[in-house]
Formats: structure tokens, C-alpha cells, sequence
């Protein structure tokens, strides 16, 4: 393809963005999963462990809040586009498979952006000091695209039935929340569960967001961030072409 074809296909990707952005996010269902969520965990936590800092539980509020909003509609998009006979208009435009998947992901990296620095906001307001920005700005950006190229490989399976996905959703990013030092420190955890830890993106995001307002990591701000890059790509490449492998079957 020649750059002005990949130039068109960016196009019609930041189309279809535009389109999920006005159909799927700013709904109920969506804001209260991506937005209360997180912060529900948060107070019940917050509640039961007060010797902990607030820095820490903010890092830890920052982390959910990006992780729940920029995966809350992506996996649905697909199964619900399907179950509307939607998809398959959109398959018979000149758009490729790649340009789909790349507009839903933009969607929901764009809503998880916007959420998330509501957050920061608030817990700037609540008294914290941002020492590193620039460094907070670099990892939610990079989260953000790995979270939504995770939400849309969770929408791999060629279903049609968007409750299949959330169940699946719910049962693999949940665990990731608890092993990824959001509520227990990385310094605390045993063995194992350090192991577990680094094989989440969500422990890297969460440990840059700390160094941001505490000036502290546990893995170091270039190995934080390149994990992170290392994650977005893997993931994104792996969306993409499984999705292309998939995209048949829902027809």
C-alpha cells in the first residue's frame, strides 16, 4: 500500500473513533464501570488501610481508573457491531481490517486519557505535589494504548453475544488489578507474587505514576516506560492480526 493509502485508511480509522465516541462512551453504564469502579475499590481499600500514604493510593486510583476506562467499551464494540449486522457494512467498505481495530482502539484511548487526568486533577486538588508531569504525561499516553489494544484482544473471540466478553472481560482484568501493586506494595509482596507482578503493563503505569508524585519508583522510570512500550506493541500487533484471522467468522 502507498502513503496516501495509508493516509486513507488513518482517515477512515479516526472515523469510525469519531462514530464510537458518539454511539458507545459518554453512556451510563459505561461512566459508571470505567469512572466508580475504580473509585469504589479505592474508598473500601482506603477504609481498611489507613497507615498507607495518599500518594500511594492516589498512584493506585490513577492506575484503575486508566485501566478500567480505556478497557470498559472495547471489547463489547465488536460482538455488539456484529449482533447489529453493523460489521458486516463496515467490512465491505474500502477499510481494512487493521483500520477498524485501530479506530476502536483510538476511542477508547482517547475516553481513557480524559478520565484519568480528571483523576490526577483531583488528587492534585486533594493536596498532592506533582513532581515529574512530562514523566505522567509519557506513561498515560503509552497506557492508554496498551489498555486499549488489551480491551480490543479481549474482543478476539468471534462472538456475537456482548455479555460473553465482559464475562471473559471481568475474569482476566480483575486478577490483573490485584497482582499489579495497585493495593499492596511491590516491596511487600513475596516472591511469587513479584513474579506475577512484572508480567502485568498495569504494574509499570502504576509504578511511574508513583515516581510522578512521590519522586520513588521500585523498577526505575526507563524500565518502567519501556516495558510499557514493549507491552503496547506486542499486544497491538497481536490484535491486529488476530483480528484478521477472526474477522470472517463473524460474518
Amino acid at each position: 500500500m502507498n502513503p496516501a493509502g495509508y493516509a486513507a485508511q488513518v482517515r477512515r480509522a479516526w472515523a469510525i473513533a469519531r462514530k464510537d465516541i458518539h454511539i458507545y462512551y459518554f453512556k451510563g453504564p459505561v461512566l459508571i464501570f470505567g469512572i466508580f469502579m475504580p473509585v469504589f475499590l479505592f474508598l473500601a481499600f482506603l477504609m481498611g488501610s489507613r497507615q498507607l500514604p495518599l500518594s500511594f493510593l492516589i498512584a493506585g486510583l490513577v492506575g484503575m481508573t486508566l485501566f478500567f476506562s480505556a478497557t470498559a467499551v472495547s471489547p463489547a464494540i465488536f460482538p455488539w457491531e456484529g449482533s447489529a449486522k453493523t460489521l458486516e457494512r463496515l467490512a465491505s467498505c474500502p477499510i481494512t481490517v487493521e483500520a477498524i481495530v485501530l479506530g476502536d482502539m483510538i476511542a477508547s484511548t482517547l475516553f481513557g486519557i480524559g478520565i484519568t487526568l480528571i483523576t490526577v486533577i483531583i488528587g492534585m486538588a486533594l493536596g498532592l505535589s506533582l513532581l515529574h508531569g512530562v514523566t505522567l504525561l509519557v506513561a498515560i499516553l503509552l497506557a492508554a494504548c496498551c489498555f486499549s489494544a488489551i480491551g480490543m484482544l479481549l474482543a478476539v473471540p468471534p462472538t456475537n453475544v456482548p455479555s460473553n466478553i465482559m464475562m471473559l472481560s471481568s475474569l482476566l482484568k480483575f486478577p490483573l488489578v490485584f497482582i499489579s501493586g495497585i493495593f499492596v506494595p511491590l516491596e511487600q509482596m513475596p516472591s511469587w507474587g513479584l513474579a506475577l507482578a512484572v508480567c502485568s503493563p498495569l504494574t509499570y503505569f502504576t509504578d511511574l505514576v508513583r515516581y510522578s508524585f512521590t519522586g520513588s519508583h521500585f523498577f526505575g522510570v526507563w524500565i518502567d516506560i519501556a516495558a510499557l512500550g514493549v507491552f503496547m506493541v506486542i499486544f497491538t500487533a497481536g490484535t491486529m492480526y488476530l483480528h484478521k484471522r477472526t474477522m470472517p467468522k463473524r460474518m
